[in-house]
């Protein structure tokens, strides 16, 4: 038989009366325990700091600018320090006149010292804001259309390359064996440097033979319909002469290497 109760809803036989939890007790429960939670998380990671500063934070774009331009500086340096170097061990090093030809031919090899001749400079533009096909026919384009692509600068380099050139600069900066054109994006990164477009590559060399070397290449050619259809930049000046300078950065190659136990 049940036990009855009074209209309040305790039981009449004095038992202790049995709670009972509603669904919004539940809920308001839950609420509490998840905000206790929040704010012990922001206190153990604030660990007494304020969360926010007066500063403004720094764009992951700053950031880059920011390293790029401290690389450029450590360029520099390491620059005149090789030249330091270069000058105090011509003064007597005991080496033949035979031995330095070689040792300066192997440096102009490299790419670590200036070379200059006759020149061809190959500018890579992306297409203007808003453009649209120029072309009856050709679909609209598509952001990725419209833009230089690493693919597009490692086919110029490796044209030129085939072309018979004796050295290459991209931007500022002299390519050597182990250079590598990398993009993320539209924006270039090149041996720890960031530069946007127009992208200027040039090279030193035969400028029939590097010209002929452009027109040859299926990349190459495949870039240009772009630039007949989305108006892509692309401009090639041949010079009498430019300069390209030597390779100022790190030789040594740069390895992962496995974690020690």
């Amino acid at each position: 038989m049940s036990n009855p109760a009074d209209p309040t809803g305790e039981p009449r036989d004095g038992t202790a009366p049995r709670r009972r939890w509603r669904p919004v007790r539940l809920l308001t429960a839950a609420i509490f325990a998840l905000a206790g939670l929040i704010f012990w998380t922001s206190f153990n990671t604030a660990q007494g700091t304020n969360l926010r500063t007066d500063d403004s934070m720094l764009e992951l774009s700053d950031l880059i600018q920011e390293r790029s331009r401290e690389n450029a500086r450590l360029d520099d340096t390491n620059a005149e320090i090789r030249d330091d170097v270069d000058r105090l061990a011509q003064r007597d090093d005991g080496s033949t006149d035979a031995e330095d030809r070689e040792l300066a031919s192997l440096e102009k090899t490299a790419g670590t010292q200036r070379l200059s001749g006759p020149a061809l400079t190959v500018t890579l533009t992306d297409a203007p804001a808003g453009a649209t096909a120029r072309i009856p026919g050709v679909p609209d384009p598509q952001p990725n259309d419209l833009v230089i692509h690493q693919q597009d600068l490692q086919a110029v380099v490796n044209a030129l390359w085939r072309g018979g050139a004796k050295g290459i600069e991209v931007m500022d900066q002299r390519l050597i064996s182990t250079s590598a054109v990398r993009c993320v994006g539209n924006t270039l990164i090149l041996q720890g440097r960031v530069y946007s477009p127009p992208y200027t590559v040039t090279a030193v060399g035969d400028r029939a033979a590097l010209q002929q070397a452009l027109n040859d290449s299926p990349a190459i050619q495949n870039y240009l319909r772009y630039v007949d259809a989305y108006g892509l930049g692309w401009q090639v000046e041949q010079r009498e002469k430019a300069t390209l300078p030597g390779y100022t950065g790190t030789i040594d190659l740069q390895h992962a290497r496995p974690a020690e136990e």
